[in-house]
C-alpha cells in the first residue's frame, strides 16, 4: 500500500509549524550549557550576536508567507495560469535575496528563476524580446527574472551597449507587447527595487571588503555610483512611459531588506485569486515600502520641481 503524497497545503503548514515541538530552553540554560556561544559573545560581543539573531527571527516571520506562495503555486498548477515576475532595480538594491526568499519553498518542477547574460552575437540579430520569450512560462509555471527585457531602458543606453535607435523602438513597443502577454492570460508583476545612493554604497563597500561577496561586483557595478544621476533619469522614463493599467510598476523601498523582502511577497500573493491558508496574515503592503509606479513618478517631478534635479 503506498503513502500519498503530500499536498501543497500539508507542505505549506510544514513550513511554519516545523519548530513548534522544539523545547524552548531559557537564555540562562542555552548559555550554561555551551561553551562555543559564550566564547562567541565573548570574541564577537553582544551587538553582533543579537544582531544575528534579529536575522533569524526575520526569516521565520517570512515563513507563513512562504507557504501562502506554495499555495498560489498550487493555484497556478490548478488553473493551468502563467506567471512572470520581474525583479529590475539598482545594482544592490536586493534583487537577487529577494528572489531567493520566494522561491526558497516553491515546488522546483514549476518555476524558474531566469538571469540572463551578455546577448550573443547571434542574439543581437534577433528580435529583441526573441532571447526572453523563450524562456516564458508554461500554463502552470512562474519564471522569475533577475532583471528583464528592460535591461534596454536603463542600462544599455547608459553603457552604448544599444544605440539611440534601439533604445527608442523598445520604448515604443513594449507596452503593447506586454498588454498582448496580459491579454493572453499571463500574470504579469513589475517589481522595481528602489536603494539611496548611500546605501547602495554601504552595500558596494561591503561586497568589496567581502571574499563571499566580491563575485557580485561587476565593471558596471562600479560605475553605478558615478552614474548614479544617469540611472535616476533612465528610471524615470522608464517608469513614466511603461507604466500601464494592464502592466504597471509597483516600487519597493528596499533600504530595509526584510521590509522589501515581505513586501514584495505581500504584492505577489495580491496579484492572483488563490485560495489563501492563513487569513490571520496581514497581505496589505506597507505603503512607507510599497509605491505604485505612477505614484514614484509624480513624486520624483514634484522632487525635480523643489531642488532643480532628481536625488532618488
Amino acid at each position: 500500500m503506498t503513502t500519498p503524497a503530500p499536498s501543497p497545503a500539508d507542505n505549506a503548514q510544514d513550513i511554519i509549524s516545523e519548530d513548534e515541538n522544539l523545547p524552548s530552553p531559557s537564555a540562562e540554560d542555552i548559555l550554561a550549557d555551551n561553551q562555543s556561544l559564550r566564547a562567541a559573545i565573548e570574541q564577537q560581543g553582544a551587538a553582533k550576536i543579537l544582531s544575528t539573531l534579529e536575522k533569524v527571527e526575520q526569516e521565520k516571520s517570512l515563513k507563513p508567507f512562504q507557504a501562502e506562495l506554495i499555495l498560489l503555486q498550487k493555484y497556478l498548477e490548478e488553473t493551468k495560469r502563467r506567471m512572470i515576475i520581474i525583479f529590475e532595480g539598482r545594482d544592490a538594491s536586493g534583487k537577487g535575496g529577494t528572489i531567493r526568499r520566494v522561491a526558497r519553498y516553491m515546488n522546483e518542477k514549476h518555476y524558474r528563476v531566469v538571469a540572463l547574460g551578455k546577448p550573443t552575437d547571434a542574439e543581437r540579430t534577433q528580435w529583441f524580446f526573441q532571447r526572453y520569450v523563450q524562456h516564458f512560462p508554461r500554463g502552470g509555471e512562474a519564471v522569475l527574472f533577475d532583471r528583464s527585457w528592460y535591461n534596454r531602458a536603463i542600462v544599455e543606453p547608459i553603457f552604448g551597449f544599444c544605440t539611440p535607435e534601439e533604445y527608442q523602438t523598445f520604448m515604443k513597443g513594449v507596452v503593447g507587447f506586454e498588454r498582448d502577454l496580459v491579454r493572453q492570460g499571463t500574470l504579469l508583476i513589475k517589481l522595481y527595487f528602489s536603494v539611496t545612493k548611500g546605501e547602495q554604497e554601504r552595500r558596494f563597500n561591503r561586497r568589496k571588503n567581502d571574499l563571499l561577496r566580491q563575485w557580485k561586483l561587476s565593471e558596471v557595478d562600479l560605475q553605478a555610483q558615478e552614474r548614479w544621476d544617469d540611472f535616476t533619469s533612465q528610471k524615470y522614463e522608464m517608469l513614466k512611459r511603461t507604466h500601464s493599467n494592464h502592466a504597471p510598476w509597483t516600487v519597493i523601498r528596499s533600504n530595509n531588506k526584510h521590509e522589501a523582502r515581505l513586501n514584495a511577497m505581500r504584492v505577489i500573493l495580491n496579484s492572483a485569486p488563490y485560495q489563501r491558508g492563513n487569513y490571520d496574515l496581514d497581505y496589505v503592503p506597507d505603503p512607507e515600502i510599497v509605491i505604485s509606479g505612477s505614484r514614484e513618478v509624480e513624486q520624483m517631478e514634484a522632487e525635480r520641481i523643489r531642488r532643480g534635479k532628481f536625488s532618488s
